[in-house]
C-alpha cells in the first residue's frame, strides 16, 4: 500500500469484496441469531426449544469456517483452523469435543461481536470509501439524465445545476475515490487481523506447528532405532552367519589339504574370514547392541565400559527396564562420551553413574583428563544433544581446561509398564 500502484492494482477491489461481504453477512447472521434465540426461549418452556438453543450456541462453528473463507481475499495466508478431530465417530463424540474445546466459545464470541458491531463498521466503511466517492463521480451523469441539464442533487445534500460545477464535483469524486482506496485496504487489513486473532490466532498455529513438529520428529527416531534392530538383526542372522559357515568350511578344507602352497592359502583365507567376522560382529555391536535388547540398558553400559581402553568405573541402577528409545538414546550418549574419552580427554580413570528417580532418567559421565571439551568444536556432543532434545531430555556439560570433564543427560521418562 505505500506506492501508488495498490491503486491500480486488485487489492482495493478485494479489500471491498471483503468489506462488503461481511457487512451481507453480518445482517444475515443477526436477523439469523435473533430469530434463534427468540424461538429457543419461547419454545424452551416444551423443551423443544433446548435443542435450538444448543445450535445457537454452536452459530459461532459455521460463521468461522466461512470467514476463514472469506479472509483468502485480503490474507495470502491461509487461517489456521484450531479445531481437534473427535477421538470417535458419531455426533455425541463431535457435540462433546466442540462443547469443551476453547476455540468453540471463542468462535461464538467472535460471531456475536461481528453480528451485533462488526458489520455495521463494514457496511460505514463501504459506504464513505467507495459508494460516497463514486456519487460524487457519477454527478454529470446525473445531471445529465435525471436532472436532464437543469438540476440534481449529489448525495441528497446539494444540488448540482450547472455543468462547471458537476465536472468539479465528479473531480472531487475521483480523488476522495483515490483515497477511499487506501482508507479500505487499512479498513480491511485492520478487519482481517482482528478476525485472524479470534478465530485463527498465529499463537495457536504456531503452538500446534511446535507439537506437531515434536512429535514428528519422535516418530523420525523411533523409525531410526526401528530400522537400526533391522539392519543388526539381518546382518547378526545373515551376513554374520554366512561368514562362520565360510570359516567353518575352510578350516575343513585345511584339514585334508596337504603342507604345501595350497595349505598356506587356505589358511590365509581363514585368517581373514576370522578377521572380517570380528570386524563384522564390531559393526553390529555399534548398531544395536544385542546386550541392550536382551539386557536392557545398565548391562549394555557395562559392556560399553568393558570395551573402553581407559578403566571406568561403573555405578548404574535400574531396576526396571526403560521405553527403547530411552535406553537407546542413553546408551549412545554413553558410548559416544567413552569414546571421546579414549580420544581426546588423555584421563587415566572415568566413571559412569545413572539411575531413574522422580520420572527422569539421569546418565553422568565424569572423567579426569584435561578437559576443555566443547560441542562447537564437532566432538559429536552437539549430535548427542539433538538427540536427546527429540525426547524431551538436556544434556550439559562442564569441561573446564585442566578438566575434570563432566557430562549429564537428564530424560522424562514416565511410570509405565516398562518404567516405574
Amino acid at each position: 500500500m505505500a506506492g501508488p500502484g495498490f491503486l491500480v492494482s486488485g487489492w482495493p477491489w478485494r479489500a471491498a469484496g471483503y468489506l462488503l461481504t461481511g457487512a451481507v453477512t453480518g445482517a444475515v447472521l443477526l436477523v439469523g441469531l435473533v430469530t434463534a434465540v427468540t424461538a429457543g426461549i419461547a419454545l424452551a418452556v416444551v423443551l423443544v426449544g433446548l435443542p435450538l438453543l444448543l445450535l445457537t450456541a454452536l452459530a459461532g462453528l459455521p460463521v468461522a469456517r466461512l470467514e476463514r473463507h472469506r479472509l483468502r481475499l485480503v490474507d495470502r495466508h491461509p487461517a489456521y483452523d484450531p479445531h481437534v478431530r473427535p477421538s470417535a465417530t458419531g455426533l455425541r463424540a463431535w457435540l462433546t469435543t466442540r462443547l469443551r474445546e476453547r476455540a468453540t466459545w471463542r468462535e461464538l464470541g467472535h460471531a456475536l461481536l461481528f453480528a451485533g458491531l462488526l458489520w455495521p463498521l463494514d457496511a460505514l466503511a463501504v459506504t464513505l470509501a467507495l459508494l460516497c466517492p463514486l456519487s460524487l463521480v457519477a454527478a454529470p451523469l446525473l445531471l445529465a439524465t435525471a436532472g436532464e441539464g437543469r438540476g440534481t442533487k449529489v448525495l441528497k445534500a446539494w444540488t448540482v445545476s450547472t455543468w462547471p460545477a458537476a465536472s468539479g464535483v465528479a473531480v472531487l469524486g475521483l480523488s476522495l475515490l483515490a483515497l477511499g482506496g487506501y482508507a479500505l485496504g487499512v479498513t480491511a487489513g485492520a478487519r482481517a487481523e482482528l478476525t485472524r486473532l479470534l478465530i485463527a490466532p498465529r499463537e495457536a498455529e504456531l503452538g500446534s506447528r511446535m507439537v506437531e513438529l515434536a512429535r514428528s520428529r519422535a516418530r523420525l527416531v523411533d523409525a531410526f532405532e526401528a530400522e537400526r534392530r533391522r539392519i543388526e538383526r539381518d546382518l547378526h542372522d545373515g551376513a554374520q552367519q554366512r561368514l562362520v559357515a565360510l570359516s567353518m568350511t575352510l578350516g575343513l578344507a585345511l584339514l585334508d589339504a596337504p603342507p604345501g602352497p595350497y595349505a598356506e592359502q587356505l589358511a590365509k583365507a581363514q585368517r581373514e574370514a576370522g578377521e572380517a567376522l570380528a570386524e563384522l560382529r564390531e559393526i553390529v555391536h555399534g548398531i544395536h547392541p544385542q546386550v541392550l535388547a536382551d539386557h536392557g540398558l545398565a548391562a549394555a553400559v557395562a559392556d560399553a565400559a568393558d570395551r573402553t581402553a581407559v578403566p571406568v568405573d561403573v555405578d548404574f541402577r535400574l531396576p526396571v527396564r526403560l521405553p527403547q528409545p530411552v535406553e537407546a538414546a542413553a546408551y549412545f550418549v554413553v558410548r559416544e562420551a567413552l569414546a571421546n574419552v579414549d580420544r581426546h580427554s588423555g584421563a587415566g580413570r572415568a566413571a559412569v553413574h545413572g539411575g531413574h528417580r522422580d520420572g527422569r532418567l539421569f546418565v553422568e559421565v565424569r572423567d579426569d583428563g584435561r578437559g576443555g571439551a566443547d560441542a562447537s568444536t564437532g566432538s559429536g556432543l552437539t549430535g548427542l544433544a539433538d538427540r536427546v532434545s527429540v525426547l524431551d531430555g538436556t544434556l550439559s556439560v562442564s569441561s573446564p581446561p585442566g578438566g575434570p570433564t563432566l557430562l549429564r543427560v537428564e530424560l522424562p521418562c514416565e511410570p509405565t509398564d516398562r518404567c516405574a
